[in-house]
């Protein structure tokens, strides 16, 4: 079976990483990336078991290049303008792969839907089979009537989550439920800071994405510096400020950076560096309990069974936690109701409070989660 996958952000951004490392786990084949940033992506090692490809480089036919142009003109659309460099280097492996996987996960979440149905369309025009791969979608994009009709249009879609999967049957889409590629991801030893020697370690990681979500302002980041400041008083634990996505335009290390900072970079207080997606994987393995904004990062956590508080935006936190525990409500925070900037810290002590029933639930529950997902493979290959 050939697989390629398409629309995955490149490497600087770990969880974009996880994917395709959970994905090469779960297929057991070399896979075929079509790649945003060939350099990023070949830095953090995927050239090892992947072939890595230029998404966007190829020649563009002046004849599509004009009609594009003229719906940009008079239609202000530019989908066709976006989707025109892609459509060469789908050529390509044109009788080289079976399958291309989209594999952004809630690329389906943002203004660009119609970009990714120009995506699918392209690939299905050369004879490729197109899968929707370990995606989260908001209830009420799916219901947009061009939404939904480019949803079943996919040979398969597989949805990360339950609530996105339920409202996908709803639309009559080929969805089946998975868990996110990342969870199958392995870690990697790699050297710690002697501070976690004791296992008395609180993972902490905040995004650029988070704040942009809040309806706050200020919010999101206050409620990270009470809740660090809580520990710091009232408990013995170290912190780690653990950054999983460091793109120049969206950097976790540079608001993780400034709450370093703001702490007189105290004794307690670990600053992550950047690693591999394995590595940070690991390093959050030996947290004790783990406070996440990215989606990756937690499921990171998830998956090494660390008691895990969600700070999150949108129904990949809520759906994700909800099969893990039959509820979000105590494990996931939607950043929208940060006001007070002690919302977190409650959160966290909740948390805390319950950290052996968690970890105990986590590690009967984990086992049989992933379990499920181990027969896509099979699955694909009756497609």
């Amino acid at each position: 079976m050939r697989i390629a996958l398409y629309g995955n952000g490149s490497s600087g951004n770990h969880g974009c990483e996880a994917i395709v490392r959970g994905t090469y786990t779960l297929i057991k084949e070399p896979l075929t990336i079509l790649s945003e940033e060939m350099d990023e992506d070949i830095i953090y090692g995927l050239a090892k078991f992947c072939n890595v490809l230029d998404a966007k480089n190829g020649k563009i036919s002046k004849a599509r290049l004009i009609r594009a142009y003229m719906k940009l003109k008079l239609k202000n659309n530019y989908t066709d303008m976006d989707g025109l460099p892609y459509v060469d280097s789908i050529k390509k492996i044109k009788g080289k792969v079976d399958f291309a996987l989209s594999a952004g996960g809630d690329n389906y979440c943002y203004e660009n839907q119609a970009f990714y149905a120009f995506l699918n369309k392209e690939y299905q025009k050369k004879g490729i089979k197109t899968v929707l791969w370990g995606c989260s979608i908001e209830p009420e994009v799916i219901k947009k009537k061009k939404v939904l009709e480019d949803l079943k249009s996919y040979n398969l879609i597989v949805a990360r989550e339950s609530i996105t999967y339920q409202s996908l049957k709803e639309i009559g889409a080929n969805v089946i439920l998975n868990p996110d590629p990342a969870f199958y991801m392995k870690s990697e030893k790699c050297i710690l800071d002697k501070r976690f020697e004791n296992g008395d370690v609180i993972g902490v990681n905040i995004s650029p994405m988070i704040i942009s979500n809040e309806k706050c302002n200020g919010s999101a980041y206050e409620n990270y510096r009470k809740m660090i400041e809580y520990i710091l008083n009232h408990t013995s634990m170290y912190i780690a400020l653990i950054p999983h996505v460091v793109w120049k335009q969206n950097d976790d290390r540079t608001i993780l950076q400034k709450i370093y900072k703001e702490f007189n970079y105290n004794e307690r207080i670990i600053l992550v560096n950047d690693h591999t997606a394995p590595q940070l994987k690991y390093i959050i393995s030996k947290c004790r309990i783990f406070v996440g904004a990215r989606t990756h990062s937690t499921i990171a956590a998830y998956s090494t069974e660390v008691p895990t508080l969600v700070v999150g935006y949108s129904v990949k936190a809520r759906g994700i936690a909800k099969d893990i525990f039959g509820t979000d409500q105590n494990y996931v925070l939607p950043v929208q109701e940060l006001r007070n900037g002690e919302e977190l810290t409650n959160a966290f002590q909740w948390i805390q409070e319950r950290e052996i029933h968690i970890r105990k639930h986590l590690k009967e529950t984990i086992p049989n989660y992933v379990e499920q997902g181990r027969k896509i493979k099979t699955i694909l290959e009756k497609i």
